[in-house]
């Protein structure tokens, strides 16, 4: 592979936004016939870079090579005359419009003024043939599954461009046989000279499909090799930013287990979302859910908490069984969730602090039996002072608070709810490290006061400071648990990294 000329590279691009260096000095090379993985976690640089090449944004410094010339891609339309094609998680596709439509829209044969729909038609069938799909070219696109329409906007990029193609989570919302499907049609694609970039969480299929892997972390490249000479835990260390280590002790492993446990989840899973898991939550617990990014952590929050309603499994509160097919019915078994992105699913920005901080108690209660603007003030002046919540007044819109402030409003109103069970999705992403302090503080003082929760993070040795029982998660699924002396990053990052069927040994 190294022999021949990379077919695109970027050397040295930089990008920033308003003083936030989004790519710093990135080197990132696609060659004929392979099948290239970016990775990284959130923030790591990954759609920028893509934006980039693709002529959504201008690089502010740094060279973009085609052939081992250099361009300037001025925009979209210009990357795809350049040979550059791209499909996205989405399918950027018209369900409403027939497959051949899709196919071609914008560039249709024309007959006397009109769209030629046989020879569009004649062309859609010979096209899709190349990818062993025969379908019905004039029914709409929306009657196919998901598998199929990525599988049109795939053969739609190659045909448009047709020496590169950049596939952003492409398997994200599909099952394994589709996946072996799709996975078929790029090892064709790669036999044909074209580059392919795969952008993915999903560590098994990186290595069951790429060459290489290319790693972004912070903006920054982390790393380049041949997926035949990375080893998965290299690769966790890669995307992680840190190497194995030992981890100061957490006295919390030190407590007895709980004889009874209170939340019971058995076989508890979501078709193309998390595979059945089973978990099981004890009061004054702290377990941890450690994975990477895409590893089914936050899926596994939204399947607990009725956000995306299970399709299998049984649930069991104090050895009761109960349905939760809503959040509505989790909030009534006494759960409360703090959502990964606060800023669109959990603060509402124009609300006050007051009205933020009341508003999970008052849809508790109903509508019908309103707090009391009195009972509100002592409520939010009660977690404003206990949680040291940094605001001139609670009338104070709560967008206007940073972002460790809006994290503690969120806790705050959860914990108005007097919950049993809080899940807390990524609780310290993106706050300062006074309040990261305070917030695992909180953690602990909830666990000491019996609450059970679950605390999702991709910081390591956050999760190991402050966990009973932590739960490793892989590829949507929940790959196995450790607990008491063996709670350290080590441990975490070899079953992240281990295979399927060593995970749990």
């Amino acid at each position: 592979m190294t022999e021949h000329p990379s077919l695109l590279a970027v050397e040295g691009i930089c990008k920033s936004f308003i003083g936030f260096k989004a790519l710093d000095s990135v080197d990132f090379a696609v060659r004929p016939g392979e099948i290239h993985a970016l990775l990284g976690e959130n923030g790591a640089g990954k759609s920028t870079l893509i934006k980039v090449l693709t002529g959504v944004h201008q690089p502010d410094s740094g060279v973009i090579k085609i052939d081992g010339q250099p361009v300037s891609v001025r925009d979209t339309q210009h990357a795809q005359n350049l040979g550059i094609g791209t499909v996205y998680q989405e399918v950027n596709l018209l369900p409403d419009m027939s497959v051949a439509d899709n196919l071609f829209i914008g560039r249709q044969p024309m007959r006397f003024g009109f769209v030629n729909r046989k020879l569009m038609e004649k062309s859609a069938r010979e096209l899709l043939t190349q990818y062993d799909l025969h379908l019905d070219v004039s029914s709409d696109l929306s009657r196919y599954s998901v598998a199929v329409q990525q599988l049109v906007a795939i053969a739609r990029a190659v045909d448009m461009s047709g020496r590169v193609l950049i596939l952003d989570e492409p398997t994200a919302s599909l099952d394994r046989h589709e996946t072996e499907i799709l996975f078929a049609i790029l090892r064709k694609l790669r036999s044909r000279g074209l580059g392919i970039v795969f952008i993915t969480h999903f560590l098994d299929q990186v290595y069951e499909i790429c060459d290489r892997v290319t790693v972004l972390r912070n903006g920054k490249l982390a790393g380049s090799a041949l997926t035949t000479e990375l080893s998965k835990i290299e690769l966790v260390s890669l995307m992680l930013g840190r190497t194995l280590a030992v981890a100061t002790h957490n006295t919390r492993r030190d407590r007895p287990a709980p004889e009874i446990r209170q939340f019971s989840f058995k076989g508890l899973g979501r078709s193309r979302s998390i595979d059945p898991f089973d978990l099981d939550i004890g009061e004054g617990e702290v377990v941890g859910m450690a994975g990477l990014l895409g590893s089914g952590r936050t899926e596994t929050a939204k399947v607990l908490f009725g956000i995306d309603a299970a399709d299998t499994g049984q649930i069991h509160i104090d050895g009761d069984p109960v349905l939760i097919r809503t959040p509505q019915d989790a909030v009534a078994c006494g759960f409360g969730l703090c959502p990964e992105d606060r800023k669109s699913d959990g603060i509402i920005g124009d609300l006050s602090v007051r009205e933020n901080i009341c508003l999970a108690l008052q849809a508790h209660r109903g509508w019908f039996h309103r707090l009391s603007t009195q009972e509100q003030t002592v409520l939010a002046d009660k977690f404003v002072k206990a949680f040291d919540i940094r605001t001139t007044d609670i009338e104070k819109p709560v967008k206007f608070l940073s972002g460790g402030n809006q994290q503690k409003v969120i806790l705050a109103r959860w914990l108005a709810t007097n919950p049993r069970l809080l899940i807390l999705d990524e609780p310290t992403r993106g706050i300062d490290v006074g309040a990261h302090a305070e917030i695992i503080a909180l953690i602990h003082q909830l666990c000491d006061d019996g609450m059970a929760l679950l605390v999702i993070s991709s910081e390591i040795d956050e999760i190991v400071a402050y966990s009973s029982r932590v739960v490793v998660l892989r590829d949507r699924a929940h790959r196995g648990e450790i607990s008491g002396d063996d709670i350290v990053p080590a441990n975490i990052m070899q079953m992240i990294a281990a295979e399927p069927e060593r995970a749990s040994a």
